[in-house]
């Protein structure tokens, strides 16, 4: 037993005993400890916290523990669940329990103290955007942090019970009570029952005398409204008993009954990219402060969250390929094309000002020209920064802005000035500046240099963002909307970050995606994948950092590809598509395990199998082109790249510069497929770093080599290829989640969402619930492996539902582009004989919007292209042309533009009421509407009270 306070001859403090109980089912080699912030359960140290044992009361399996300590005993603390060495496998989720003990306890007394273990999901309404947001104006109802006390001498009958509730979503100028079976309780009058008293952190608690006599006592919370309109929570009764045969009674309980029990909150947004959005002001491309004017049609539409694609630097290339949002320049600093340039000064000289109508004119085009938008808008920035440089940096609220940032900010200036000095930003380029240091940053921004006006000038454009982003944001809080952020799962190569941190990444590989919805051939997104090892030495403070800094404008977040956090699809820096990769973490196939099956033949199952006949086949009778600039031929029949084309890479540059090149000038793309084809013609891929290890390559049966094997071989590589891709790899997927998205999760309050699209592991779906991560469900896309259409009335609460998203097409695009899809759509999901139109009208809109608003799924989020073709007059566009990522195509240009502007929506009163009343109709939860009474379908009367309610 474990114990607190001075020891010596004569006991010099009371002490009180301790018993923490708590109701957990553990799998075997499991059990349960505490760990809390004072020496008695183990200094936050688990190995040293309070471990527990395992009681069974009827069908139930509590945890217990005993500890004395001082009677005037205060702890913060967690529960853990851990193995027979007390490694952590579990921890509960949400804030630290703060323990304080009732008053008035003696010398000698136990204190049951009976919790709820906290689930993630729990937590999630303490989280920025429920707390800072949607319901920032409960601290109204809290005006004071009020002290629980107890009135009362106590005798030998006496039990003392303290009543402790979480009630984040409480209504404002709400009440929380008990109310009971007994006397002290109400009697199951509402108005009659025990009265909580706030105590911080969304917590209420009471204390109860009862008499031994009196238990078993059943009861629930209750809010009651301004207005004195009573709400019970949801659920059966809860109860609280006590052992009156055991020989050390309990004089005190205290019930930690987690959360009040409403009604699941549902909520619903729009979602568009930054560069997406048209307005009156903007010189071709959506800017920060547009977005206050998107809050506005938000709330009008009664959405409670804006979403947005990622807003991070991405000028890399100094062209159109920047406009790949998901290719960050630096995870820091924000993107130079979303600055309003009028915003700058309130003293812009009148030429500027021409210079800035005259761009808006030009650059007011139907798609984002994102070369002109930029240079136009630095252009005009560096004229207003030559006027008034020495006025804002030395302004208190720039240098504030350069101390809070300056970690990221100087590389990233100097990054820039590096990139145009030397034309390119592969730093690798940079000579003496391609590796970085901190001795050599400081002379690069020293105050004497020839360009310290260029390292200046991004100092003030990120200042400037900062600002107008940060009014952004204080403008939809204000108002109650969630903006949400996109957390990129990659950074450029060629990066700030990859220049300052090049020990974080694995620069001889890239990041990508084996072949699914997107892309039958997989995707190869470029990025370098992470080394978790070495970013773990630090806790992970490159993530960490990248969290803090979004959760400045956010409340809330994507992240993208959270299978990357699980394993990601890894390829060499030489493949140019995403189809011959491997896992990284992940289990290989050894050579001994291979041996031991009756594969021996390692060279013939790795390398390219190419024979003449394959040749012949692909490309008729210009084979014996193709076999002699590319091919060498190591046995009669048998094929081989040649040393110059034997990468994706060296193949599309030996296309485009050999001296033959005119020998398929019409046939290229044909000819690269075709050699494509033959260069992942193999069925394991051999692993660089360790010659003995082997990955079954994606869809190998597919494959020619898979196809002339005889038919042992090709029976046992169907059984690995199963066990690779679906079963062996799940326990250290997990593991490595657990060791990454926590840290992520606890490193700001906002609301986290994953993308959890794709070729989904086993584990995915149970870490994310532990984790309280909230998934993605796209209606063509269903998890279900069965289904081609997702349901989106079985949807599960913790997930945000749409009927499409940025990369694929947009929901008229998708109706009017597959016939056969359409009829079987109408047939399956409308319930529907006749024959779809082939247009997608506005009524189909309609309803497949209203099975999305309807599901029972946190949040529906909707595009806004989609919301818009609920009307007619906003369909004229070509539905192809609103679609705003093709992930087939890896040089995509993101440049989609909506045709109307904000001010043109805000004007649209009716468009507002059309989406309004399906959030209104479907019970989700809008600005302005009064939470909590209504929802919970128990905003009961007095008489509705009485009994067992």
């Amino acid at each position: 037993m474990a114990s607190s306070g001075p020891k010596s001859g004569k006991k010099s403090l009371n002490t009180v005993t301790l018993l923490f109980k708590l109701p957990y089912y553990t799998q075997w080699g499991q059990s349960l400890l505490i760990a809390g912030s004072e020496p008695a359960l183990g200094s936050w140290n688990v190995k040293q916290g309070l471990s527990l044992t395992p009681v069974h009361q009827d069908t139930e399996l509590f945890w217990c523990g005993r500890v004395s300590v001082a009677a005037g005993f205060t702890s913060e603390y967690k529960y853990y669940v851990v193995d027979d060495n007390k490694n952590v496998l579990r921890f509960e989720s949400g804030e630290k329990r703060k323990l304080v003990l009732p008053e008035g306890v003696q010398d000698g007394d136990v204190i049951e103290i009976r919790d709820w273990w906290q689930d993630a999901s729990d937590a999630l309404f303490l989280r920025s955007a429920f707390k800072n947001v949607i319901f920032n104006d409960t601290e109204g109802v809290k005006k004071e942090v009020q002290s629980v006390s107890l009135n009362k001498s106590l005798d030998s009958e006496d039990i003392v019970v303290q009543f402790v509730i979480s009630c984040p979503r409480l209504v404002s100028g709400s009440t929380v009570v008990v109310t009971g079976s007994n006397p002290q309780l109400g009697r199951w009058q509402a108005q009659d029952g025990l009265k909580l008293s706030y105590v911080g952190g969304s917590m209420w608690k009471a204390n109860c005398v009862l008499r031994k006599s009196e238990f078993p006592v059943k009861y629930k919370y209750c809010q009651i409204s301004q207005a004195g309109n009573p709400s019970l929570e949801l659920g059966p009764n809860r109860e609280v008993d006590i052992d009156l045969s055991s020989p050390k009674q309990s004089r005190y309980v205290v019930l930690s009954d987690g959360a009040l029990r409403d009604a699941p909150w549902r909520g619903a947004g729009v979602a568009v990219p930054v560069f997406s959005i048209r307005s009156d002001e903007d010189l071709g491309v959506g800017e920060f402060l547009d977005l206050k004017l998107l809050v506005d049609w938000a709330v009008n539409s009664g959405f409670h969250l804006v979403q947005l694609l990622p807003i991070n630097d991405t000028s890399v290339h100094g062209m159109w390929w920047d406009s790949y949002p998901y290719s960050s320049l630096s995870v820091f600093a924000l993107h130079p094309l979303y600055l309003r340039v009028q915003a700058l000064s309130d003293a812009i000289p009148a030429d500027v000002k021409e210079e800035i109508q005259q761009a808006k004119k030009h650059l007011d085009k139907k798609d984002v020209d994102y070369e002109a938008s930029l240079s136009t808008k630095m252009s005009i920035a560096r004229k207003i920064f030559n006027l008034e440089k020495d006025k804002v940096l030395n302004s208190s609220s720039f240098k504030q802005f350069l101390s809070e940032n300056e970690e990221w900010l100087k590389p990233y200036a100097a990054f820039c000035f590096l990139r145009d000095f030397f034309e390119t930003s592969d730093h690798s380029q940079w000579g003496r500046f391609s590796e970085f240091s901190k001795e050599k940053l400081e002379k690069l921004i020293s105050e004497g240099t020839l360009h310290h006006d260029v390292i200046r000038f991004h100092y003030y454009v990120q200042y400037h963002l900062y600002m107008q982003l940060s009014e952004a944001a204080t403008y939809a809080r204000k108002k109650k909307v969630i903006l949400k952020g996109d957390l990129p799962i990659g950074v450029d190569r060629n990066s700030v970050d990859t220049w300052v941190y090049p020990t974080l990444f694995r620069m001889n590989t890239a990041t990508g995606a084996p072949p699914d919805y997107f892309d039958k051939n997989g995707q190869n997104w470029g990025f370098p994948t992470y080394n978790w090892e070495e970013m773990s030495k630090d806790n992970y403070g490159w993530w960490r950092a990248r969290l803090t800094q979004m959760a400045k404008y956010f409340t809330a977040y994507r992240i993208d590809h959270i299978l990357g956090f699980f394993r990601i699809w890894e390829l060499p820096d030489h493949a140019a598509t995403g189809l011959v990769g491997k896992f990284r973490p992940s289990i290989p196939l050894s050579q001994d395990e291979l041996l031991s099956e009756g594969l021996w033949d390692f060279d013939r199952m790795s390398r390219p199998y190419i024979r003449q006949e394959i040749l012949e086949e692909k490309f008729g009778s210009f084979w014996t082109v193709v076999a002699a600039n590319f091919l060498n031929e190591y046995q009669k029949h048998c094929y081989e790249f040649k040393e110059d084309c034997n990468t994706e890479k060296k193949i599309i540059a030996k296309i485009k510069t050999s001296p033959e090149k005119s020998l398929w000038l019409e046939k290229e793309d044909s000819i690269r497929r075709g050699l494509f084809d033959l260069i992942q013609n193999i069925v394991l891929i051999r692993d660089p770093e360790d010659p003995t290890k082997f990955y079954p390559r994606f869809n190998l049966e597919d494959t020619s080599s898979f196809g002339d094997l005889d038919e042992h071989s090709k029976n046992v590589l169907r059984r690995l290829y199963y066990d690779y891709y679906f079963a062996r790899q799940e326990n250290l997927w997990r593991q490595n989640a657990l060791k990454t998205l926590p840290v992520l999760l606890n490193s700001s309050d906002m609301l986290a969402c994953g993308e959890d699209l794709g070729l989904i592991p086993a584990c995915v779906h149970p870490v994310m619930q532990e984790l309280g991560l909230i998934g993605l469900r796209i209606q063509r896309m269903p998890s279900e492996p069965n289904l081609e259409f997702g349901i989106p009335s079985q949807y599960s609460y913790m997930t945000v539902c749409a009927p499409s998203c940025h990369d694929c097409s947009t929901l008229r695009a998708w109706w009017e582009e597959d016939e056969g899809r359409r009829s079987r759509f109408y047939k399956t999901v409308v319930g529907s004989d006749e024959e779809p139109p082939s247009r997608c009208t506005p009524e189909v809109v309609h309803f497949i919007v209203q099975q999305h608003f309807d599901a029972p799924s946190m949040w529906a989020i909707f595009p806004l292209q989609d919301l818009l073709a609920l009307k007619d007059k906003y369909t004229t566009r070509p539905a192809p042309e609103e679609t705003i990522n093709d992930p087939t195509n890896p040089k995509h240009y993101w440049r989609f533009r909506v045709h109307v502007t904000l001010e043109s929506l805000l004007d649209d009163k009716d468009i507002q009421a059309t989406i309004k009343d399906l959030v209104t109709s479907s019970g989700r939860s809008f600005p302005g509407k009064v939470e909590g009474a209504d929802e919970s379908g128990e905003k009961l009367s007095k008489v509705q009270l009485n009994g067992k309610a």
